[in-house]
């Protein structure tokens, strides 16, 4: 593999970083902050601490980019046998492995600088966060469904959220850390759909080799189990008639994600992968919606 060129310009370095982060494709940061902002909207009834909110929504930046500078030292000798992955920055030798290894040490101890001015609990699951981030991209190797890692990887924001502004971690907060785990196996089986025949000459795992020729019916399963979940949280926190107005947005949403992804289309399942963004946020403006209403 080639060494970085000595004559890069800060210029060129700081684009190749941007890549390796993925700064430059925000989908995977949203994927991410969508359910953390569903819990720290709900732990704040409405009314979040903004300085706990800014915390999370920088963070949860800084530990996706450094989560995806992870993935990419992982997958250096997977991604050059995959087209699509190819000219990745580690795999095309134009960062090392290890700088990217010290970009993602850089970032996680920034993010944790942020959470220093919070309570000890969230300091302590900080911990696993950090362990579930950076042990998420070899999973692949050896776990069937590496997508229900990467939902409790995604999700482990929510009791952190809950820990920062409540001191402890109530049941609705794993309820809706679950919801996350099938709704990360929805969207990411999508994505992985795309990249069905890369795994198998590989010989690595995912849920949609996993599902087999039953992939399409598992997402919507997935999906439909996301959906029952959050209505159960909303049963448990009192939510009005906009939080499930979100969630039927958010139905609207997935059975949209059906017909992209009935045909199997590898252009299509990316599209619907990319629109989750969409489910997401309908789920959150149901939440804020919501608790917007029940202010006097």
């Amino acid at each position: 593999m080639l060494a970085p060129r000595p004559e890069m310009t800060v210029t060129e370095r700081l684009s190749l970083y941007i890549q390796l982060t993925r700064l430059h494709r925000p989908i995977g940061i949203l994927l991410l902050l969508w359910p953390t902002l569903w819990g720290v909207w709900i732990a704040g009834e409405g009314h979040p601490a903004w300085h706990i909110a800014l915390i999370f929504v920088l963070g949860t930046v800084l530990m996706r980019s450094a989560g995806c500078a992870v993935n990419d030292y992982a997958d250096r000798h997977i991604d050059k046998h995959v087209k699509r992955t190819q000219e990745r920055p580690i795999t095309s030798g134009r960062i090392a492995p290890g700088e990217a290894l010290w970009l993602a040490a850089a970032l996680a101890i920034v993010a944790f600088l942020l959470i220093l001015p919070l309570n000890n609990l969230t300091l302590l699951l900080s911990v696993p966060a950090v362990l579930l981030a950076a042990s998420y991209p070899f999973t692949k190797r050896f776990f069937a469904i590496p997508q229900a890692y990467l939902g409790i990887a995604f999700g482990f924001g929510i009791p952190m959220a809950f820990a920062a502004q409540l001191g402890s971690v109530p049941p609705v907060a794993w309820l809706l850390l679950i919801a996350n785990v099938f709704w990360a196996i929805a969207y990411d089986t999508e994505y992985a759909m795309v990249d069905r025949d890369d795994d198998i000459r590989i010989g690595i795992h995912s849920s949609a080799l996993f599902f087999g020729k039953y992939d399409v019916a598992a997402v919507m399963a997935c999906y439909a189990t996301t959906l029952a979940l959050l209505v159960w949280v909303g049963q448990v926190t009192g939510s009005g008639w906009m939080f499930y107005a979100g969630l039927l947005v958010a139905a609207g949403i997935a059975l949209y994600h059906y017909s992209l992804i009935k045909n199997r289309s590898r252009e299509a399942c990316f599209a619907a992968f990319l629109h989750n963004n969409w489910f997401g946020a309908a789920v959150f403006a149901g939440i804020a919606l919501d608790y917007l209403m029940r202010t006097p």
